[in-house]
């Protein structure tokens, strides 16, 4: 059994809806045992392209698939949601990332393939992915640092 964390997140049309179908989605996939969600939180886009605000959230969610399965998986919802991969960080109705998996025993998994990398390779750079992992796992640490060090750090950084 694995443990995935997953960015969420939708900047067009109903985005609570967006987020909302990608649950009940992930919920009735085989082989997926638990979907919960963290708070949804508005933040400004991230990248050069002008858009309007996203609602992001992380996804927690225990499944016995394997990475790259969930990887289709995850893919696979983000088409049904009508998501278009026109322009590099731009728009979309429904984004899934996955950020990080454990294994059964806790540990980190990682992959490294030309179509995944986990650990997401800038999760630990981005708050909006940061604090709502925190609000799902908040013992969560990466190299020696806590999440909540790491926000604090970004929160410094930031102003």
């Amino acid at each position: 059994m694995y443990t995935y964390y997953m960015g969420i997140g939708s900047n067009l049309g109903d985005r609570e809806g967006y987020l909302a179908f990608a649950v009940d989605q992930l919920c009735g996939v085989q082989g997926v045992a638990n979907v919960e969600h963290s708070s949804w939180i508005e933040t400004p886009p991230w990248g050069p392209v002008e858009q309007g605000p996203f609602l992001n959230g992380i996804l927690k969610v225990q499944s016995s698939l394997e990475p790259l399965i969930m990887l289709e998986t995850v893919l696979h919802v983000e088409r049904l949601a009508g998501r278009q991969r026109d322009i590099h960080w731009g728009p979309r109705t429904l984004d899934l990332d996955i950020v990080w998996i454990e294994d059964g025993a806790g540990q980190c998994v990682e992959v490294h393939t030309p179509n995944l990398v986990v650990p997401h390779p800038y999760f630990w750079e981005r708050q909006f992915v940061l604090e709502p992992l925190q609000e799902v796992y908040p013992t969560f640490s990466y190299e020696g640092e806590s999440i909540g060090a790491r926000l604090e750090t970004l929160r410094v950084l930031e102003s």
